[in-house]
């Protein structure tokens, strides 16, 4: 199996959340060609005999796949219950998927929070892309707002890490017809200077963000030449721009930089606050 054929994995635990994500994980699947492989992870504890715990994830995954039929009818589709703790499940899986999908909140938790603890470890600890799918969208809404807003937002870093974020963000804005990509570059006078660039004339530190996003972005342009691009820097943190995009954007991709899962380290400021506040799906990359 190579990396184009590593299933998308969805992670359902039977709320409202889960399965929002799981049809989400179904139409991506679709859309890039790739199997599917519906994971729940059973819980560990003794409040329940394991034939009981057995018996029920059976029948939620049952569910699951007879719920995708009804959607993507030809879909390759798999079924896996793990007994671990679920972030730690799904990030150990992560190493073999091309992407996780999980709901923003499940079973578990307050319902005042706005994303769950353990889609939030998946995200801040996965090895391939992890996609939150906020709930308030049913798959017919996803439809329409992909027809009506098709609209691929990414967060652009100004250097080397932005790679990975491109290179997922524009295979999402090809794998759907019509969809412009909006690529976002945050930026500030102190950003500025640290990069070698203008540190007293605005203007030129504007216009010196700019080249720097026409830079980045050239080559991916020229590899996806199907793909509408629209480049947006920002003053100041992207992530309001991010989080107002996400209402109507059909997907919002933002970076995690490697290395800090080992140090306990969550998410940066822009990820954490987007994938926090979004209002509709957020990709989390490693970079």
């Amino acid at each position: 199996m190579t990396a184009h054929d590593l299933p998308v994995i969805a992670a359902v635990d039977g709320s409202s959340h889960s399965w929002d994500a799981l049809d989400w994980a179904a139409q991506e699947a679709v859309r890039r060609s790739l199997p599917l492989l519906i994971v729940h992870v059973r819980p560990l504890t003794r409040r329940t005999t394991e034939e009981v715990r057995s018996a029920e994830a059976q029948e939620l995954l049952d569910q699951a796949v007879l719920r995708t039929s009804g959607l993507a009818p030809e879909l390759p589709t798999s079924t896996l219950a793990p007994l671990d703790f679920p972030s730690a499940a799904l990030t150990s899986l992560s190493r073999d998927a091309s992407m996780v999908v999980v709901g923003s909140r499940g079973l578990g938790g307050f319902r005042s929070l706005l994303i769950g603890s353990d889609s939030l470890a998946t995200a801040s600890m996965a090895q391939c892309p992890v996609v939150v799918v906020h709930s308030g969208r049913t798959a017919e809404d996803e439809e329409e707002a992909a027809e009506a807003f098709p609209d691929i937002v990414a967060g652009v870093a100004a250097d080397e890490s932005s790679d990975a974020v491109l290179e997922f963000a524009f295979e999402a804005a090809a794998s759907r017809p019509g969809a412009r990509l909006r690529l976002v570059h945050g930026w500030t006078m102190f950003s500025s200077l640290l990069s070698g660039g203008p540190v007293l004339d605005r203007a030129a530190a504007a216009d010196a963000a700019e080249r720097t996003l026409t830079e980045l972005t050239a080559g991916w342009i020229e590899k996806y030449p199907q793909v509408e691009v629209a480049r947006e820097p920002v003053s100041g943190s992207a992530s309001r721009t991010l989080v107002t995009a996400s209402a109507t954007a059909a997907l919002t991709v933002v970076g995690r930089r490697r290395g800090g899962e080992s140090l306990g380290l969550g998410l940066a400021p822009v990820a954490q606050t987007t994938v926090t506040h979004a209002l509709g799906p957020v990709a989390v990359v490693p970079c």
